[in-house]
C-alpha cells in the first residue's frame, strides 16, 4: 500500500530529482563542507595576532620602541608559561617607524588603530579613532607596556587624541562601504537570480521565439538595475550626511561615475554567475562563493593591510576592492576624476565588466 501512495511516490521523485543534479549535491553537502575545513584551518588554534601601531620617527621615540621589544622578547622567552608571568599584555607589538605625515594619513584613513606621538621621554600621545574597539584596546595594551618600562605604574603622562573629525572616522569610511556593498549585491543577486527564476519558470523559452536580439534582452535588464542604483546610493548618502555628518568632498557626478562603473562589473559577473545555472541552489550557492570572499577581504569593514603584504595584489584586484577605494577617494578625499587612484580603479572595473559581459555573452543559455 505504501508503495502505491501518492506521497510515497512524490517523495521518491524529489530524491530521485535532487540526486540526478550533481549541482545540487555539491552546495548543498560539499559546499559547506569545504568551508568549514577552510575556516577550520583559518581560525584554528595559533598565537594572538600582533597589534599593529604605527610610531612616529624621533629621537624620543627609542625609548617606547625599545619598551615594546622587550615585551616582544619576554612573551617569546615565556612561551607556554603562565600568563601571569608575562604581565598583563600577552600580545606581541608589531611598530612600524613612520613620519609624522605619514602616521597621520594612515590613521586618519583607517589604514592603521593606532598612533603614538613622542612628547618626550616620559610622556607620548595616543592618536586613535574611539569607536574602534581594536583601537581602544590597542592604546590600553601599549600604554601598559610602556608603563612597566618605566619602572612602575602611571610613571608616564599619556595623552588621548581622539579622531572624531568628519571624515577621518570610523563610520565616515563604512558608509562608501555600505554603497559598494550595495552595487555588487545588487549585480548579482538584483540580475543573477533574477535569470535563474526566468530560466526556471521556462519564461527564457518564450522570448527565445520571439525576434528579440540577445542583447536587448540583457540590456533592458541591466539598465533597470542602473536605474535603481541612484535612489539605493542617494539613500545611504543622505542617511551619512544628516544622521553622522559625512563630509561630501569630492564631485557627486564622479562619485556616481565610479558607482555606476562598479554596478556594471559586477552585473557582468552576476550574468556570467547566471549564464548556465538552472536551480537556485546553483545559483545561490555560485553567488555566495562570489561574494563572501570580497564581503572579508575588499575592506569594507576593516583594513585590507590586516592581511599582510603578499596579499595586497590579490586583494587589489577584487572588484569591491576598487570600488570601494575610489568611492572613498571622491567622497572624503576629494579626488577627481584623472585622480590616478580614481583612474586605475576605473580602469580595473571597466576590465572585470568588458570581460564577464562578454564570456557571458558568449556561453549564456536561454533555456
Amino acid at each position: 500500500m505504501l508503495k502505491n501512495s501518492p506521497f510515497f511516490q512524490l517523495y521518491l521523485a524529489r530524491l530521485r530529482e535532487f540526486w540526478r543534479q550533481p549541482a545540487r549535491i555539491f552546495w548543498v553537502y560539499g559546499f559547506p563542507l569545504l568551508l568549514a575545513t577552510v575556516l577550520g584551518f583559518a581560525f584554528q588554534s595559533r598565537p594572538p595576532a600582533p597589534i599593529l601601531v604605527d610610531l612616529v620617527d624621533g629621537p624620543d621615540a627609542a625609548p617606547i620602541r625599545a619598551a615594546i621589544q622587550a615585551h616582544n622578547d619576554r612573551l617569546a622567552s615565556s612561551a607556554g608559561a603562565p600568563a601571569e608571568s608575562v604581565g598583563p599584555v600577552s600580545t606581541p607589538v608589531r611598530v612600524s617607524l613612520r613620519s609624522r605625515a605619514e602616521a597621520d594619513e594612515r590613521i586618519d584613513k583607517g589604514k592603521s588603530i593606532l598612533e603614538i606621538i613622542p612628547q618626550g621621554r616620559d610622556s607620548w600621545t595616543f592618536r586613535y579613532d574611539p569607536t574602534r574597539p581594536e583601537s581602544v584596546s590597542a592604546r590600553q595594551s601599549v600604554d601598559d607596556i610602556v608603563e612597566r618600562a618605566a619602572g612602575r605604574k602611571d610613571i608616564g603622562r599619556a595623552t588621548d587624541v581622539h579622531v572624531t573629525e568628519p571624515g577621518a572616522r570610523y563610520i565616515d569610511r563604512l558608509i562608501p562601504g555600505l554603497v559598494g556593498l550595495n552595487a555588487m549585491g545588487g549585480g548579482l543577486w538584483g540580475i543573477g537570480f533574477f535569470l535563474v527564476n526566468m530560466r526556471i519558470a521556462k519564461l527564457l523559452k518564450c522570448y527565445l521565439a520571439t525576434p528579440m536580439p540577445r542583447h536587448d534582452f540583457l540590456g533592458a535588464i541591466l539598465a533597470s538595475r542602473l536605474t535603481f542604483l541612484i535612489p539605493d546610493v542617494s539613500a545611504l548618502l543622505l542617511l551619512g550626511t544628516l544622521a553622522f555628518r559625512l563630509p561630501i568632498r569630492g564631485n557627486l557626478l564622479v562619485f556616481f561615475l565610479v558607482d555606476v562603473v562598479g554596478a556594471l562589473a559586477f552585473a557582468g559577473i552576476g550574468l556570467l554567475v547566471a549564464s548556465r545555472a538552472t536551480t537556485t541552489e546553483t545559483v545561490s550557492g555560485l553567488m555566495n562563493l562570489v561574494m563572501l570572499p570580497m564581503y572579508l577581504l575588499s575592506g569594507v569593514f576593516f583594513s585590507t593591510e590586516n592581511f599582510g603584504e603578499a596579499a595586497q595584489p590579490f586583494l587589489a584586484a577584487l572588484p569591491l576592492t576598487q570600488l570601494v577605494n575610489a568611492l572613498r577617494l571622491v567622497l572624503l578625499d576629494g579626488a577627481g576624476l584623472f585622480d590616478w587612484g580614481v583612474l586605475k580603479a576605473l580602469a580595473i572595473l571597466s576590465a572585470w565588466a568588458a570581460g564577464t559581459f562578454y564570456v557571458a555573452l558568449r556561453i549564456f543559455r536561454w533555456n
